[in-house]
């Protein structure tokens, strides 16, 4: 089988410039294209020199379609809104779309579901093998000591990111939330703030930090009678999200429509 074709979404920005490294020095996928918003800087240069590499012979365009149509999967790391426009094009191309994009409401998540019918598309709050492992065991902690032990998930991240709490926390969430036969939107405390009275049994209490260059960090504490137990994983480098995203669209590759998660490419 030939290289997958694979362009970047977003390619200009810190992810984006990443996940073209990546790309270029992962066997059996090549850089095809890569798309920006219009009006970036970026646009018109060679993607391959704005990641830092040696020119790669496709410049960054923010026409969509005509990249859409001569690649084999996309990887997106952008913003709901561009995400949700990308992925019908991914419908209409019936090409791979691996999205770690966060911060969607629930008539994106409908929309994704909808493309979902078309493409492949594989989408993860994060694209880390440590972070997805953090989520299995999150589950099996949550399924054995049950509502006896509280649960509060912890996170920080750089100053720029946008969606709090983060797409890795409510993933956690969801993992801790599943395993005790809960729905996370009845359980979740995403706020604290004044007298607010003791916290009700079985709450799953969200913490949000933000500051500096901090990559990712997650932590997981179930606190119970005389003890607790804390999960944690710590990134300090976006290569490990980018090489998770590239092995997710090569997993992809071949399998047909419908909608994925790491947790599938990882076999979890």
């Amino acid at each position: 089988m030939s290289d997958m074709k694979i362009a970047v979404l977003g390619a200009a920005g810190r992810m984006g410039q990443a996940l073209t490294r990546t790309i270029a020095a992962t066997e059996g996928c090549v850089v095809a294209g890569g798309i920006e918003a219009m009006g970036s800087p970026s646009i018109g240069r060679d993607i391959g020199e704005v990641a830092g590499l040696e020119p790669l012979g496709f410049t960054i365009t923010d026409d969509a379609l005509p990249v859409f149509a001569n690649v084999d999967g996309v990887l997106d790391f952008t913003t709901p809104a561009a995400t949700v426009a990308f992925a019908a094009f991914s419908a209409q191309a019936r090409i791979v779309h691996v999205i770690g994009t966060t911060g969607f409401s629930e008539d994106d998540l409908a929309k994704l579901d909808a493309a979902a019918r078309h493409a492949t598309i594989i989408k993860a709050g994060n694209m880390s093998a440590g972070v997805n492992l953090l989520a299995a065991l999150t589950a099996r902690v949550a399924q054995v000591l049950g509502e006896d032990f509280d649960i509060e998930i912890v996170e920080m991240h750089h100053r720029h990111k946008k969606d709090a709490p983060s797409g890795t926390s409510l993933m956690l969430g969801e993992a801790a939330a599943q395993a005790r036969g809960v729905s996370l939107k009845d359980k979740s405390v995403r706020s604290r703030d004044g007298d607010i009275g003791p916290r009700r049994t079985g709450d799953i209490g969200f913490a949000t930090i933000r500051g500096g260059d901090v990559v990712g960090e997650h932590r997981v504490i179930f606190a119970g009678p005389g003890e607790r137990i804390e999960l944690a994983h710590i990134a300090t480098d976006r290569s490990i999200f980018a090489r998770g995203a590239v092995r997710a669209a090569l997993w992809g590759r071949g399998k047909g429509p419908g909608l994925f998660t790491m947790a599938d490419v990882l076999g979890f």
